[in-house]
């Protein structure tokens, strides 16, 4: 964890990725101390990413510039198994197939195997030799055909085609809930069950990434590995809950994220329609304070391969939220309104 004060080569590596980036001055006289530049350009770089801003760079942040660094190009791409490649020139491959219609999943960043078939048909279409490995003959033959190619979604298409696959009704969904663990973990866990008893009674069957933190059982310990457990278990819909908290007590209010870029772009349109419901049903229920619904990039939005959103249900610092989300009533909305919002969004059209 870097923040600002600290010095070291770690924190040199940082700004030279962040000037890289074009956010930072390489002509610094101490480029290994972690100064107010450097503080400037690494809230920038989150901003941009659409990750907490915070100014710190922890694995989560340094992942993020680790996959920043590579272009279209700069190296070549294949499928690994159990060590998916990851970076902005994956980003940019997914979304030029996606753009010439091929079915490579969602623009993520993330070399899966979705990405892997595309690629592969791709490479059967042009004559290049279809191994699933993207150099210097595919690249050049993208460079053929993008500039011929504009316009057109099929990845909205896609993503919308899924969400009416899910409009079956809520029996028989496949439902994770996630109880963040950053705050409060006990409480969260506590929204959870009550959620997932009103869920369990309309037959969906429920799923939560960890258990009580008093529990013996283990929890899944980090974003990455909840999105790949959500993956794994073919869950329709990730609902991850979460409380916060800062250092004045002035925030307050609740907030929906789902998957998308901040600065507009890229995004999951079923993701956001979950979003709008679930945040809709939580403001009707409650007086919290509307901050409404926004894109984020988070692991466990951007890693989940169906519609999910988090969650923030008010700041234990604010006294006004902390009365509330100590209050049995305020559980019992928040379930009732989760309840609903799925109920809702997985309503036949």
């Amino acid at each position: 964890m870097l923040r600002r004060g600290d010095t070291g080569a770690a924190v040199a590596e940082v700004r030279a990725r962040l000037a890289h980036l074009g956010l930072c001055d390489t002509s610094s006289e101490a480029p290994d101390v972690f100064d107010g530049e450097l503080d400037r350009a690494v809230r920038a770089f989150q901003q941009e990413r659409g990750i907490t801003v915070d100014g710190i760079v922890g694995p989560h942040t340094f992942r993020r510039l680790e996959e920043a660094r590579w272009q279209l190009g700069d190296r070549v791409l294949s499928y690994v198994p159990g060590h998916l490649m990851t970076g902005d020139d994956v980003a940019e491959l997914q979304r030029r197939l996606i753009q010439l219609g091929f079915n490579a999943g969602r623009a993520d960043g993330m070399f899966g195997s979705e990405t892997d078939a595309a690629l592969r048909e791709f490479q059967r279409g042009v004559g290049v030799t279809a191994d699933g490995t993207c150099g210097p003959d595919t690249f050049r033959a993208f460079d053929r055909l993008i500039r011929t190619v504009s316009g057109g979604d099929a990845d909205t298409l896609r993503d919308t085609m899924a969400l009416l696959d899910l409009q079956t009704g809520i029996a028989d969904k496949v439902v994770v809930l996630d109880p963040g663990d950053t705050v409060d973990p006990d409480l969260c866990h506590a929204l959870a069950v009550r959620v997932e008893g009103r869920l369990a009674a309309m037959g969906t069957q429920v799923l939560l990434t960890r258990p009580a933190v008093t529990g013996p059982e283990v929890a899944l310990p980090d974003d990455p590995a909840r999105a790949q457990f959500a993956n794994e278990v073919g869950a329709d819909i990730v609902v991850s809950l979460h409380v916060d908290t800062a250092a004045s007590p002035l925030p307050n209010g609740m907030v929906t994220f789902y998957y998308g870029d901040p600065r507009g772009g890229r995004h999951s349109p079923s993701g956001r329609v979950l979003a709008q419901r679930v945040h809709e049903e939580l403001a009707a229920r409650t007086d919290l304070l509307d901050c409404w619904v926004h894109p984020r990039t988070w692991d466990l939005l951007r890693l989940t391969r169906m519609p999910a959103v988090r969650v923030e249900l008010g700041y234990l610092s604010n006294e006004g939220d902390r009365r509330r989300l100590e209050s049995p009533e305020f559980h019992e909305a928040v379930a009732e309104g989760l309840a609903a919002a799925l109920t809702e969004f997985c309503a036949p059209r």
